[in-house]
């Protein structure tokens, strides 16, 4: 759910908990519902989550930019029964993701991630590159999924297997600068301990 709207749509149609994403989110958008302009709800995840958990009756699993202890924590602060980390876990060592894309993750910053749905004709959070800017002043309508999806995936497969970041999707969320090169199991260790010593202190 990326708005209060779409959590008590879900929680009316039975489902167990919520994922609350916020803008920060890497990858697709769990979106489905759109403004007047057609653009999706960007609403931040330390505003989204406590609205969702005031608003309904199920547990309220924060997504969006949380990498380490400290994001457990404020998810945890906001309401929510869980934290959902994504983008955290691309760049571990047993990430499926190619090098490319790991690297590109740990080379960017901040203000990178954009969203865009120029890749797939779903509005996803991804570090801008050329591919991207090139449809910046595109005037006319993307094609929605699956269309937009099919038309690019030659391009990404191409680029991808020739190294080149500038023409492939590198979803990811909008704290890359915290991200690490270890195990997922470590990955584990460190965010349980962080989050440990921030709530003792």
């Amino acid at each position: 759910a990326t708005t209060v709207e779409e959590a008590e749509a879900l929680e009316s149609a039975g489902m167990d908990a919520i994922v609350a994403q916020g803008s920060e989110a890497g990858g697709h958008r769990g979106s489905f519902t759109v403004d007047e302009a057609n653009q999706p709800p960007l609403i931040g995840t330390m505003s989204l989550v406590p609205q969702v958990v005031d608003a309904v009756n199920v547990p309220v699993i924060a997504a969006g930019g949380m990498m380490d202890g400290r994001g457990l924590v404020a998810s945890l602060a906001l309401g929510a029964e869980a934290t959902k980390f994504g983008t955290a876990f691309l760049t571990t060592e047993e990430s499926g993701a190619s090098a490319l894309k790991k690297q590109a993750i740990l080379d960017s910053d901040e203000t990178q991630p954009t969203i865009t749905n120029v890749y797939s004709g779903k509005f996803a959070r991804g570090i801008r590159n050329r591919f991207i800017s090139h449809f910046a002043d595109y005037q006319s309508e993307i094609p929605e999924y699956p269309i937009q999806n099919q038309l690019t995936t030659a391009i990404r497969k191409a680029a991808a297997r020739e190294g080149d970041a500038e023409y492939t999707h590198l979803w990811s969320g909008q704290s890359p600068r915290l991200a690490r090169t270890i195990s997922a199991s470590e990955l584990i260790r460190q965010i349980v301990q962080e989050a440990e010593t921030m709530l003792q202190s």
